[in-house]
């Protein structure tokens, strides 16, 4: 098995990693559901406040297509719906019983699930909600049960800074991964690749030893890890093509839907960051959509904190009383940075990270995990033409003008300059690099919606 390694790109080492611990976190006594996660879709609620529901209850659907149910993570009473812009709904909030029922599904037996028809697994994703965990490319939507994809793609690596290792998450769940990759095989005529980090120091065996796949390492820096690199490496997306991509640590809670019947009860996160005590960066078994209160109440820093949902450079900012979201397996918190230094350019940098030459830290003299902060050093300017951006992008993209495409809202220069082979994540070095603090992520995501409004 050859191993793909990309040469471009940029290693963020913050400090605060996670240790590889997995903690039993105790029993929030609320969760919550934010369909605001699940981009694209029209909500229709199932229930009101005060409803009594129960773990898999059916709390909303999309009216574009009402055959994919959205379920409780937890069984209890509805304690409030909170309503946002144009009365969508921000959030679902559920006071969880301590004798919660438990809504059943149709278990299966390990070694039947790569036997069963498509029609029946399409049908019993779509009644039990999760597959929402699969999206579809281009555009990263929730996939489209009525085509099928050319092929899928299982990310079980992750190299953005204090992303939760699917390695630790994976450990010892060999059987209910291997359940999740059977019924990704018979959703697809064409192949299923799982791609895995070469340089893991501990593979957990549930990923090195995948049966009913094709598996694949991927060595490098970031962005060495996403999904885009990995298409675009073994499976490369034409004009009309459909790919299909899921998170093998989501992909694990797929798998024990299937053999137990019933919406897993618990998953495993992680907890990372400067601004978190040494003694809570680990990670933490919690129910599904619990609050995040009982893990961080005590355990950050003195000062102004961004807690942050998913990773740094793409994550969602959130309260620190607030759930863990339906996608994300981990979070990070880090200083506020609102610092303004007078005549910053003039210091030598040792403590100041910087991918250009401005600072010592910019030429690699200097090897250390750093304690970065969200201070953006620097307002936004004029885009000009620097060429940092090809040196951390390995897919083959113009970034300067797929940029300006986008913002000229041309969908047919932008399509001829492979936006449809991207995501959005794909650009968020860019934009951490960026010396004019351009937004590169939200017009990429501009652009794309823009294509799919159109009709492409």
């Amino acid at each position: 098995m050859a191993t793909t390694t990309t040469r471009k790109g940029l290693d963020i080492k913050l400090s605060g990693a996670a240790r590889p611990a997995i903690d039993e976190a105790a029993n929030a006594p609320t969760a919550a559901v934010y369909p605001g996660e699940f981009e694209g879709i029209k909500l229709r609620l199932s229930v009101q406040e005060g409803d009594t529901v129960s773990r898999g209850a059916e709390l909303f659907v999309d009216k574009r297509d009402e055959r994919l149910k959205y379920r409780s993570p937890a069984g209890g009473t509805i304690k409030s719906i909170t309503r946002g812009h144009r009365r969508f709904v921000e959030e679902i909030a559920i006071d969880v019983s301590a004798d919660e029922q438990i809504e059943t599904f149709k278990s299966y037996d390990p070694g039947n699930i790569a036997t069963i028809g498509r029609e029946e697994m399409i049908a019993y994703l779509l009644e039990t909600g999760y597959l929402a965990f699969i999206k579809q490319r281009p555009f990263s939507k929730i996939a489209n049960p009525d085509v099928t994809p050319k092929s899928i793609f299982v990310n079980g690596m992750n190299t953005a800074p204090h992303q939760a290792d699917c390695n630790v998450i994976l450990k010892d769940e060999d059987l209910a991964f291997q359940a999740g990759l059977d019924a990704l095989t018979v959703l697809t005529d064409g192949e299923v690749h799982l791609c895995i980090d070469a340089d893991a120091k501990d593979s957990a065996s549930a990923l090195t030893d995948a049966k009913n796949v094709q598996l694949h390492t991927f060595g490098g820096p970031h962005p060495s890890g996403n999904t885009s690199v990995h298409i675009a490496s073994l499976d490369p997306i034409k004009p009309g093509d459909v790919v299909w991509v899921v998170d093998a640590r989501n992909l694990l809670l797929i798998g024990k839907l299937l053999l137990n019947g019933s919406l897993p009860q618990t998953r495993v996160i992680s907890v990372a960051g400067e601004s978190v005590n040494d003694d809570a960066r680990k990670y933490y078994r919690v129910r599904v959509g619990s609050s995040l209160a009982g893990i961080l109440e005590g355990q950050l820093a003195e000062g102004e904190q961004r807690v942050i949902s998913g990773d740094v450079l793409t994550g969602t900012t959130v309260a620190p009383d607030s759930s863990a979201r339906f996608y994300d397996s981990g979070v990070t918190i880090i200083p506020e940075g609102r610092e303004r230094f007078a005549m910053g350019w003039l210091e030598p940098g040792f403590t100041r990270l910087s991918f250009s030459h401005a600072y010592l830290s910019g030429w690699g003299i200097i090897d250390r995990d750093w304690n970065l902060t969200t201070n953006r050093n620097g307002d936004h300017r004029a885009m000009v033409l620097t060429g940092y951006y090809d040196k951390v992008m390995p897919l083959d993209i113009q970034v300067d003008f797929l940029v300006r495409a986008c913002l000229a809202m041309d969908s047919d220069e932008a399509i001829n300059l492979g936006i449809l082979e991207t995501d959005p994540e794909d650009f968020a070095l860019c934009e951490y690099i960026c010396p004019c603090k351009t937004a590169i992520c939200a017009i990429i995501k501009a652009g794309l919606d823009q294509i799919e409004d159109e009709g492409f």
